[in-house]
């Protein structure tokens, strides 16, 4: 089947402003109004300052506190005494500092140990006390999470004892292991510098750590420089490094089954602290271990180096900025001409998969190289780290194919960004599907109503360089179809007229230079609609929309704007989102493995969405391909057509070379 293009440059006018007000869903029963906000939807939620610190739980400025913290615990606890069960009595002291899911203060013994050794553990001098208000968020079902996961993990290698946990005066309270600074302070003391060995022993005996805690089930889901302490000053474990606050640490195995955790991504949802969060983290996708392997890798620069790339984002999208940032440098410029396995790291870590089990041996050897033969002679106590290390043996650094001897594995996020063509395709009976690029607005009206005397209806269309390009074929079941062209993205007065005649939107494409083409038809199934226009990709829309039993049946931006619309039996029985700065190869392939397959998709010069949805009828034939090109992929169509595989829905936007 020929392709068609149009002719001709597109005349550049100057829009008139947009219309304002509501954008509208139309229902049988009258007119469902949704109010269109413009604002950024913020992806910084749950975050931290820019200067490193901790992150603020969502909702958890009730924990009684913040810095007025101490007072009210000294107000609650007798003048400031705690005792916990059966432990000695402690004069609360110092703030030692604080998390998302409480505060940390000194607590001085000032009664004799009832038994066990007069000065370790419970009984020493001094212990930490963790605070946590009893109507703080993650107190909401009784007692704090945290504490199911020190009930597995304390003790363990390089996770701080619990001695006595239980509640006082409105305050849940866990007894600790006092230890010393923490490598923020390290750094921060010694003129925000610190020794290449040093950073390397990190690196090794962190390694250790995580290990430990994967294998146990949990990943820690805040790894930064503040979360690591050393142990008490002047004392044999001054030199050993520990993992604190365990209030974000979440399972990555079925605690039953031992099978990995499904894979989700939620783009609401931010868990961890900014500066050093993986991108995974940014995007909502379930954590795993990689995310603690890849914030730490960051941590690491940081130390060495004193600075990361994306410091300095202010402002409501300072986490959309720095995510963007993350996913557009390279291993080489982040790690800039430091000692090579530094690179080899971060290389390692950003291409590891969603379920794939790190080689933790290997990742150790890298940095054993740097810092010598001897344990006894390190900065810093890697005890913990030997038994891995002696699994490698005498091997030293590189992650090679060859090395590892093994099949070269598909890289995750390595590639350089890119603007594309991204085609989907369907499994479908024979049938006639036409397609149109390049094409002028003069040369649009001519396009559609020669497809439309064919018996051809719009299936997709989308923008390339202010040009259009459309999908027409006798597959589509409408009825009948009315389209606009029009300055405004979107305009609502036009759509809001075709809803009084039983049209509905079933596409959409904006340009870049604010320009809409809206295409309506008849012969749907949908029963009510609703759209929305936003400066960012609206997910908490999305997420409320889908509770009253819309789902998305259209997508289209218009420079960085998006437009969603979002119908009524529209024949799916669940859907997700797939938001990235890149192409998410990896998320598409686990929602296909889970049944879903792609409905619909547009990208941004920064991002790409994919909705994938399961339908409520399978089809015979459940294939579907994608296909990412530079050029319009008019020579690709011909083929797949020649399998019975015809384009679904086509955008124009962010990818990966």
């Amino acid at each position: 089947m020929p392709a068609r293009r149009g002719r001709g440059k597109r005349k550049q006018q100057q829009p008139p402003p947009p219309p304002t007000g509501p954008a509208d869903a139309r229902q049988p029963e009258g007119k469902q109004r949704e109010e269109e906000r413009k604002g950024m939807e913020g992806s910084d939620k749950g975050g931290a300052g820019d200067d490193g610190s901790p992150r603020a739980a969502p909702g958890d400025d009730a924990a009684a506190g913040v810095d007025e913290l101490i007072d009210l615990c000294k107000l609650y606890t007798r003048d400031g005494m705690v005792q916990i069960g059966n432990s000695p009595t402690y004069k609360l002291e110092r703030k030692l500092g604080k998390g998302g899911f409480g505060q940390v203060y000194v607590g001085r013994r000032i009664s004799s140990p009832t038994h066990g050794n007069r000065n370790s553990g419970a009984n020493a001098l001094e212990v930490a006390l963790k605070f946590e208000h009893r109507t703080s968020k993650g107190c909401s079902y009784g007692a704090p999470y945290e504490w199911q996961v020190y009930n597995t993990l304390s003790g363990n290698h390089g996770v701080p004892r619990v001695h006595y946990k239980g509640k006082q005066g409105g305050f849940y309270i866990m007894v600790m292991d006092m230890l010393g600074p923490s490598l923020w302070d390290v750094w921060n003391n010694n003129s925000h510098s610190m020794s290449v060995e040093m950073v390397a022993c990190i690196g090794i005996e962190a390694i250790s750590i995580l290990e430990k805690m994967h294998a146990k089930g949990y990943v820690h889901g805040d790894v930064k420089p503040e979360n690591f302490l050393l142990g008490p000053p002047d004392t044999p474990e001054g030199k050993k490094l520990f993992l604190v606050d365990l209030g974000l640490a979440t399972k990555w195995k079925d605690a039953g089954t031992g099978k990995h955790v499904e894979y989700d991504q939620r783009p609401d949802i931010f868990r961890g602290t900014v500066r050093y969060a993986s991108v995974h983290a940014h995007l909502g996708r379930t954590g795993c271990r990689r995310d603690d392997l890849e914030s730490l890798a960051y941590t690491l620069i940081f130390l060495l180096r004193g600075r990361l790339p994306w410091q300095g984002f202010q402002g409501e999208n300072k986490g959309f900025l720095v995510c963007k940032k993350k996913m557009a440098t390279s291993p080489e410029s982040l790690c800039g001409i430091g000692p090579p396995p530094f690179r080899q790291f971060v290389e390692y870590v950003v291409n590891l998969k969603f379920d794939e089990e790190p080689n933790y041996a290997k990742c150790i050897a890298l940095f054993d190289g740097i810092v010598g033969p001897n344990p006894d002679g390190r900065p810093l106590n890697t005890d913990g780290a030997q038994k891995l290390v002696y699994q490698v043996g005498q091997k030293r650094g590189r992650l090679t194919a060859a090395e590892d001897e093994e099949q070269p594995k598909k890289k995750i996020r390595m590639g350089m960004p890119a603007t594309q063509w991204i085609s989907v395709y369907n499994a479908r009976r024979p049938m006639k599907q036409r397609y149109h690029y390049n094409v002028a607005d003069d040369r649009l009206a001519p396009h559609i109503q020669k497809g439309n005397e064919d018996g051809l209806f719009i299936s997709s269309v989308s923008s390339c360089s202010d040009l259009w390009a459309l999908i027409m074929d006798a597959g589509t079941g409408f009825t009948a179809q009315v389209h606009e062209l029009s300055h405004y993205f979107l305009h609502k007065e036009w759509i809001m007229e075709q809803w009084e005649r039983n049209y509905y939107i079933t596409s959409l494409a904006g340009s870049n230079n604010g320009s809409s083409v809206v295409i309506m038809s008849t012969g749907t199934p949908y029963a009510q609609q609703s759209y929305k226009v936003s400066d960012s990709f609206p997910f908490k829309w999305i997420n409320k929309k889908w509770k009253e039993g819309f789902y998305v049946t259209a997508l289209a931006t218009a420079g960085s704007r998006w437009a969603v619309v979002m119908s009524r039996n529209a024949g799916f029985t669940h859907q997700v989102v797939e938001l990235d700065f890149l192409y998410p190869s990896e998320g598409i392939h686990q929602r296909w493995d889970s049944g879903y397959r792609i409905t619909a998709t547009a990208a941004t010069c920064d991002q790409v969405a994919l909705i994938l949805s399961i339908p409520r009828r399978k089809p015979n034939d459940e294939t579907q391909e994608t296909l990412r090109t530079s050029a319009f992929p008019g020579q690709h169509v011909k083929e797949k057509w020649a399998k019975n595989l015809y384009l679904g829905s086509i955008c124009y936007g962010r990818s990966v070379s």
